[in-house]
């Protein structure tokens, strides 16, 4: 697990600004995965992390992103029944929570 430092303030400052942390939740599933959305849309590792993050509650993730000084961030529930019948996706339940 990577600290920031001082000197790292303005790296981790500039990440908040272009990827929002994101707490994935999969129906049925007894784990969240915990990491950030970029600009582009694509779910990485949190900068403070070497890579996604896997946790067995919802109390844990956003525990751990409190440790890692964020304020809020964005909570996505995703099913996989509608892939699994061969569906096209019925959405995804998001919000933004504080921390």
């Amino acid at each position: 697990m990577k600290n920031f430092g001082k000197a790292d303030t303005l790296q981790q400052e500039a990440f908040e600004q272009t990827n929002v942390p994101k707490i994935i939740g999969v129906a049925d599933s007894t784990h969240y995965l915990v990491g950030a959305v970029d600009s582009n849309k694509n779910f990485i590792e949190l900068t403070e992390e070497e890579e996604i993050l896997v946790v067995n509650s919802l109390v844990q993730a956003k525990q751990l992103l409190r440790n890692h000084r964020y304020q809020q961030t964005q909570l996505e529930y995703q099913t996989a029944y509608d892939e699994m019948c061969g569906l096209e996706s019925s959405g995804h339940y998001q919000e933004m929570i504080k921390l």
